[in-house]
């Protein structure tokens, strides 16, 4: 079994990850930056495709405790102000040392241009283009990462626990997909950077790396999550005609930039009918969008696949090409003309609000165990702002590389290489377990999601999250334990997806069980049986494991100290 040592191992490389790895190194820290798939191309930063929210007040006169109250608004009175604050106020300096190590953010008359989003109240969001945001700030810190000598880089690495001794975090257990060969990792500080838990839905814009694995090596390694029932539907995700090539969640930039018309079946706009001023400003928040898109559907006025329509038929081609023309060009060749017909859209899962439980320095309670990036619960509360999910990668990855190398200069790390023998174990005890007819674990993981989207998507109720809890219990006790893998041992796929499946279910557990307990609808969370918010539940809602079963308990939000200043 091979064995490597570090100061910071970092599990996870996409924005928040490498922005930990280059802040860890500076800080004087040997670092090992793994990935289950290619460092740098896998989890949601290279996919995002549209704008970062810091006021850097270049388009017009902001400042970053104006970013922080729109923040706290979108949150619903659920935020981790320290956090909200933190991601605020450091944003800026994140940007633009974004741009000294070579992003180059769209400029205008000698300033980097800045567009409004939903839920702003300045025009303070960043952006490449329309279309590559999320590639160029990952291959501006792929760059930058491939210049530091003290960052290993190791892909096709999945981590399957994270080993611990007396509350502290001395390292992981990892299976190298490519041999299928258990690799053990020993580090002085561990950081959770692999993203957020969307694949659990059937209907999802995420990369396929993110099933939560994050939240699950968490919680089992002793750390707490928090509000994990908040999971945030992306309210016009593409629907149809089919789309090939292009990021189903691009059309947030066309309309509020272009002032698209969302529209039911009928052709008429609708937000307004559910509490939001959308008419005329197209700024209606993403919960308050969903809602209204599948309520539209639910009565009957939906579009023919269940959403909704966009519409940008009342604005001329030369408009259309002057903000978007390259964009134009492309939706032509999947036969999509805005200038004559409407395309569908509807909600899917985005992003997720909850996550691990940590501190201002992004620790959790086991000593040397942090996180970042989307894997931190806490920041945005019952629903993110739109824009903050970069931001956010850039900020808690700078923290927690930061934090943990600082750390790491106090350790010695205790191992013990029977600490690492029952991941190897079980593993092993998986690879004997073919047969020609068995369940594989993808099936299962499909399975999964389809219960998820139906039970414990935008709308829930207590009878169909009550369902979701028994069936995902009962495919942890019967069906986890007894899928079948194939025999191979280069890439073997089956492998990779019962560790997947492991976490996928913890995760799914710790969403459905905080969406049974807050009885109330309250931001992404939007429970039919309970409708209305309650001012008893403005509180956080935190999870762990105890002796093995996965409980909760409630906390009042996080607020700042006196003075309204940040911790930063």
């Amino acid at each position: 079994m091979p064995n490597l040592t570090t100061d910071v191992l970092i599990v996870g490389a996409g924005g928040a990850g490498m922005y930990a790895a280059i802040a860890a190194a500076r800080k004087g820290a040997s670092v090992l930056l793994l990935d289950k798939s290619l460092v740098g191309r896998g989890g949601a930063t290279v996919m995002a495709q549209m704008t970062v929210a810091a006021a850097i007040g270049q388009q017009e006169p902001d400042d970053w405790t104006i970013h922080f109250e729109d923040t706290l608004k979108a949150g619903r009175g659920l935020c981790n102000e320290e956090l909200s604050a933190l991601l605020c106020e450091e944003g800026p300096k994140r940007i633009l040392e974004m741009e000294q190590w070579g992003t180059r953010w769209a400029r205008e008359n000698g300033h980097i241009k800045q567009e409004m989003a939903p839920g702003h109240s300045r025009r303070r969001c960043c952006y490449v283009d329309f279309l590559n945001t999320g590639p160029a700030v990952a291959a501006t810190l792929r760059r930058k990462v491939g210049e530091i000598s003290e960052i290993r880089r190791i892909s096709n690495v999945t981590i399957i626990e994270i080993v611990t001794k007396d509350g502290r975090a001395l390292g992981a257990v990892g299976l190298n997909v490519l041999d299928g060969e258990v690799v053990t990792f020993q580090a002085k500080a561990v950081i959770l950077a692999a993203g957020g838990l969307t694949k659990l839905y059937a209907r999802n814009s995420a990369s396929a790396n993110m099933g939560g694995e994050a939240y699950a090596l968490a919680l089992w390694a002793g750390a707490e999550l928090v509000d994990m029932e908040f999971v945030q539907f992306f309210p016009i995700g593409h629907l149809a005609p089919r789309l090939v090539g292009m990021d189903p969640i691009m059309w947030d930039p066309f309309r509020y930039k272009l002032g698209g018309k969302l529209l039911n079946g009928q052709f008429e706009e609708f937000v307004d009918r559910y509490g939001g001023t959308d008419f005329g400003q197209y700024t209606a928040t993403r919960d308050l969008a969903s809602y209204a898109i599948l309520k539209e559907a639910e009565a009957g006025r939906g579009s023919p696949h269940g959403g909704a329509y966009l519409d940008f038929r009342h604005i001329p081609e030369n408009q259309l090409r002057a903000a978007f023309g390259p964009v134009i060009d492309r939706l032509l060749l999947n036969g999509i003309d805005l200038t004559k017909t409407p395309v569908e859209v509807g909600p899917m899962a985005h992003y997720h609000m909850g996550g691990v439980r940590v501190n201002n320095h992004m620790e959790t309670r086991i000593n040397g165990l942090y996180a970042a990036g989307e894997a931190v619960g806490g920041a945005n509360g019952a629903n993110r702002l739109s824009g903050n999910a970069i931001t956010e990668a850039f900020v808690f990855g700078e923290r927690a590389g930061s934090s943990a190398a600082e750390a790491a200069q106090h350790l010695h790390v205790d191992w013990e290489p029977k600490l690492a023998a029952a991941a190897f174990e079980r593993l092993n005890a998986l690879r004997s377990r073919q047969s020609s007819d068995g369940v594989r674990p993808v099936a299962l993981q499909a399975e999964l999601q389809n219960l998820m989207w139906e039970n414990a998507g935008p709308f829930r109720t207590g009878a169909k999250l009550a369902a979701a809890l028994a069936r995902i219990q009962q495919m942890q006790r019967d069906d986890l334990p007894n899928v079948t893998v194939t025999d191979e041992t280069v890439y073997n796929l089956d492998l990779l997806d019962w560790c997947e499946l492991r976490a996928m279910l913890t995760t799914a557990e710790t969403v459905v069980r905080s969406a049974l307990a807050r009885n109330e609808s309250r931001g992404a969370h939007q429970r039919e049986d309970f409708p209305d918010s309650n001012e008893s539940m403005l509180k956080n809602q935190v999870v762990e494991l105890r002796k093995g079963e996965i409980v909760s308990h409630w906390t009042a939000p996080v607020q700042l100290h006196p003075g309204g200043k940040s911790h930063g």
